[in-house]
């Protein structure tokens, strides 16, 4: 039995998953959730991620995680969804062939989207995909990011199909997060004020009364001793000097 909450969450996923059913004659979609604002020209996002590449379906992968098992244990640990109803989808999906994600999976790039950006162009794959997908989000927990892989591969198992899983820092990049009017006003009203600036003033020194009167000292200098120096002693007996006088040398011996 649903509580009220998981049926309001699930309620969320029909324009995000269902939207050729709200708008059956549209051909390109771009689903954004309320916390993001688009920042570059839709066009341009279509461009890139649909018609460079020659695809119908582009969501953003997990900037982390890339195996639903983990993602499972993260969204327990988080309080994302009632942990037993989270355990029961994941083991119906390990008996129906679920597998940890690896590199055997290649060119499949992850197993776990980031449901906040989906591209996509609207014909019956596509269609079929995201109908598929509400199904098990009806059926199980309203976290779409453990059921996606499921549906996909599935899908993948019959037809030359599959879904192109870009980067996170790509969504980055046309995409950025805001918040809720309420949700600032309501920040702002939590803040404390700010406190005003503290000006510390540091006291003056106040000399003593005889430090007037107490002449200054001078700092004498001191005089290095002179060096000693030592006569040099001759050790040869002769000694030859040479004298010039008046133009003439003489030699003593």
């Amino acid at each position: 039995m649903y509580t009220l909450t998981a049926q309001v969450q699930v309620l969320v996923e029909v324009p995000k998953l269902l939207l050729h059913r709200l708008f059956p004659n549209v051909r390109y979609s771009i689903w954004i959730d309320g916390k993001l604002k688009l920042v570059r020209d839709p066009y341009l996002v279509l461009e890139r991620f649909l018609w460079r590449k020659n695809v119908s379906f582009a969501i953003s992968r997990h900037y982390k995680r890339f195996d639903v098992f983990e993602e499972a244990e993260a969204n327990k640990a988080g309080g994302k969804y009632d942990n037993v109803s989270i355990d029961y989808q994941i083991e119906f999906y390990r008996r129906e062939g679920l597998t940890h994600y690896s590199s055997a999976k290649l060119p499949i790039t992850s197993d776990v989207p980031e449901g906040c950006v989906i591209i996509r162009e609207h014909i019956p794959i596509t269609n079929l995909l995201t109908c598929l997908w509400f199904n098990e989000v009806d059926h199980f927990t309203s976290r779409d990011q453990l059921s996606f892989s499921m549906v996909r591969d599935k899908i993948r198992a019959r037809i030359n199909w599959t879904a192109d899983m870009f980067l996170d820092c790509e969504r980055r990049d046309f995409v950025v997060q805001t918040y809720h009017r309420e949700l600032l006003e309501q920040r702002q009203r939590s803040q404390p004020p700010p406190r005003p600036p503290v000006v510390r003033v540091q006291p003056r020194k106040m000399l003593p009364d005889n430090a007037a009167k107490e002449p200054a000292k001078s700092s004498g200098t001191k005089k290095l001793p002179a060096k000693r120096t030592r006569d040099r002693k001759s050790n040869s007996k002769r000694t030859h000097r040479s004298k010039v006088s008046g133009g003439k040398e003489s030699i003593q011996l």
